[in-house]
């Protein structure tokens, strides 16, 4: 579904993504770790399109995304739902208003179908009746949820979740957990989620692979993660503060 060849990015003089290969293989989840500031978001960026890499490639159901004119790469966006970390939902719409939003812009259903679309959307995050309700009006697991909803709302054969569960209380990150499970199973999407939250990666992920440097130094089953002998990787999804990244780190310094 996803190809990844070759990837690198420099922004404010920092080579940011370095030689970065991916494979995301039709209709799995593939959750990418790593610190925060390491490029993870970055690289969603290119895979929408959003961002140009100064090398390499990214292909999106074999179409090549940085070959692609406006009109075939917003065709390309319709099938991609994006869940933003902060939400982003637009603070003067009414939340009804911010989930239809894609349609409104690039579909042509009747007004009728439009706000049924919108219903079952809020209807699969859990949130049905709230389409009044303005973004002040709601929690922060709530505005994660509209956002959801805005995502699946264009009916995306991809979802990509930026730090789910950034923000919130863990019983709310776990509920995210759960419904971004529910979705891929009831809606046979590929997902890419994007965190350091290792609870969440090893919930939802068919795949992880830790990003380190600008490039992926390591793929594979969550099982396949947590028996890793890579000392980088054993110390990020075990929290410590001693290892190589730190040592790294203070060389640098």
């Amino acid at each position: 579904m996803i190809e990844i060849k070759d990837l690198s990015k420099s922004l404010g003089g920092r080579r940011v993504l370095n030689g970065l290969n991916l494979n995301i293989e039709k209709g799995i989840t593939c959750v990418i770790i790593g610190r925060s500031g390491c490029g993870k978001s970055v690289l969603l960026k290119h895979i929408v399109g959003i961002l140009k890499p100064d090398s390499g490639q990214v292909f999106v159901k074999s179409e090549e995304v940085n070959r692609l004119n406006d009109r075939q790469l917003n065709m390309l966006r319709l099938k991609m739902g994006m869940v933003f970390q902060g939400g982003a939902l637009f603070d003067s719409m009414t939340v009804a208003e911010n989930v239809g939003f894609g349609l409104i812009e690039h579909d042509h259903l009747t007004h009728k179908d439009l706000l049924r679309r919108i219903e079952d959307s809020l209807c699969l995050v859990g949130l049905s009746g709230i389409g009044n309700l303005m973004p002040s009006e709601l929690s922060g697991g709530m505005k994660k949820r509209v956002s959801l909803a805005r995502a699946l709302c264009i009916r995306p054969e991809i979802i990509l979740y930026d730090e789910p569960t950034t923000g919130v209380d863990p019983i709310t990150a776990d509920s995210i957990n759960e419904l971004i499970m529910e979705l891929h199973d009831k809606l046979k999407v590929t997902s890419i989620v994007v965190t350091h939250d290792m609870t969440s990666a090893y919930k939802v992920g068919d795949r992880i692979a830790m990003l380190y440097h600008g490039r992926i130094i390591a793929e594979g089953t969550p099982q396949d993660i947590q028996k890793t002998d890579n000392p980088v990787v054993h110390q990020f999804i075990n929290g410590l503060a001693k290892g190589p990244i730190t040592e790294t780190v203070e060389h640098l310094k």
